[in-house]
């Protein structure tokens, strides 16, 4: 089955690590159910991207919820593109934007959500959320209610 998806990481035992910013480590394979909506969410709580400017590590919590269209993305690719953030330097909401875009070229979703917890530095906590639904479709609508509603009751912030 992985070979006939294509897929190149998923079982491989010779897994390297990337060393700079890489969207092309990025897989996909077919949705079994497209017909049905549903979220597939994944967590990255350990997520390092570099300050543009000072060079310093940026840590966040990564989280990525996405409703599928025909495609799907590899959750190995996922982490190792994640990974290639270590050495990337963007500020926060450009960071977040850079990965809903590419997985938005990936897989086409009807509907991504891509939200960023970072840690202080300098004593401020930045939180990035973006999203976008499918044009012409439920989703768009779906994009703009959970966009104008996001973070109208934040959570209680307790763990910085």
């Amino acid at each position: 089955m992985r070979e006939k998806e294509n897929l190149t990481k998923l079982g491989s035992s010779g897994t390297v690590y990337p060393t700079t910013y890489d969207p092309g480590m990025l897989e996909s394979f077919s949705n079994k159910h497209p017909g049905n909506d549903y979220f597939v969410k994944f967590n990255c709580p350990e997520f390092t991207s570099l300050c543009p400017i000072t060079g310093q590590p940026d840590f966040a919590t990564v989280y990525i919820s996405y409703v599928p269209d025909q495609k799907l993305v590899e959750s190995k690719s996922l982490k190792l593109y994640l990974f290639s953030f270590r050495q990337y330097g963007d500020f926060h909401e450009d960071v977040v934007n850079v990965i809903m875009k590419d997985l938005i070229r990936l897989l086409e979703p009807k509907y991504i959500e891509v939200w960023g917890k970072f840690l202080p530095r300098g004593g401020i906590s930045i939180d990035p959320y973006c999203n976008y639904g499918k044009p012409g479709t439920k989703w768009e609508d779906v994009a703009w209610q959970r966009l104008s509603q996001h973070d109208l009751f934040p959570e209680r912030v307790d763990n910085r």
